[in-house]
């Protein structure tokens, strides 16, 4: 199966909606990944403004 990201914020998500901004536009065509195990501490998560852990695509098309 592939893996889908919502277009909007960019979190790698498994089912029909995300969990982030609930929204259902998603893509499959998507390049380079991040982990985010605690957003509070990592530099990373405030420089891409990313607020919740989870699997994040970089570059969405």
């Amino acid at each position: 199966m592939k893996k889908k990201v919502c277009k909007q914020c960019k979190i790698v998500v498994s089912g029909d909606k995300c969990p982030i901004c609930s929204g259902t536009d998603f893509s499959t065509n998507f390049q380079g990944r991040i982990y985010i195990i605690d957003s509070a501490k990592s530099e990373v998560a405030k420089k891409l403004n990313l607020g919740a852990k989870g699997e994040y695509a970089i570059k969405v098309k």
